[in-house]
């Protein structure tokens, strides 16, 4: 990244000002990246958890498989899902409160008996479908913050302060230098007028 700049004293101020706000930002930045990168190993495990003891259930009850055909589909659907926002670094995550279910109700004596546990196994299992849904959604939104993060901690690591360093640098030689030729040649003015007032006496 090129960085703009002019060779005098306004520009070095200016330049300081932007190197020392960056150096200042970059330890909070490089805490927030490791705190969303644990975050997301959390997030990342916890899916995984869900997801397998989803799975678990699911297999738990194959052998109803041939049983679910006669369920009766109308009788339980979601009503709502109570979702909450977190801020975890600075990023908003959902985060499931609670999941709301409707039940039709249904003739116990002529239903089948297993109807009751039917209702219940399937709101277990929608509720472990939603937790793992949400636990995925909160590594992807965290995972983006993270990659974001470790942008701009390489930004400002590898390309800005190295930047600004430099251009601080050249304007200050160039300052030095200018103020050098200066000094010369003013050395070089008084040596002529001194010779010339010595001339002058001869």
């Amino acid at each position: 990244m090129a960085i703009k700049f002019q060779y005098n004293k306004t520009s070095l101020g200016e330049l300081g000002k932007q190197l020392k706000m960056r150096q200042k930002a970059l330890p909070t930045i490089k805490s927030k990246e490791s705190a969303l990168r644990s975050e997301v190993k959390k997030a990342k495990d916890s899916a995984g958890d869900f997801r397998r003891r989803l799975e678990a259930l699911k297999a738990e009850y194959d052998y109803m498989v041939s049983l679910w055909g006669e369920f009766d589909s109308d009788l339980l659907r979601i009503a709502d899902v109570d979702l909450t926002v977190r801020k975890i670094a600075g990023v908003r995550i959902p985060e499931l409160e609670g999941v709301r279910f409707e039940e039709k109700a249904y003739d116990l004596f002529s239903s089948p008996a297993w109807f009751a546990d039917g209702v219940e196994i399937l709101k277990r299992l929608a509720r472990l479908g939603l937790e793992c849904e949400v636990y995925t959604r909160r590594m992807e939104l965290l995972d983006f913050a993270r990659r974001k993060t470790t942008q701009k901690v390489n930004l400002y690591e590898k390309v800005q302060i190295p930047g600004y360093e430099d251009a601080i640098r050249k304007i200050k030689r160039f300052m030095e230098d200018e103020e050098n030729l200066s000094k010369s040649a003013q050395k070089i003015v008084k040596n002529k007028q001194q010779a010339a007032g010595e001339g002058a006496m001869l």
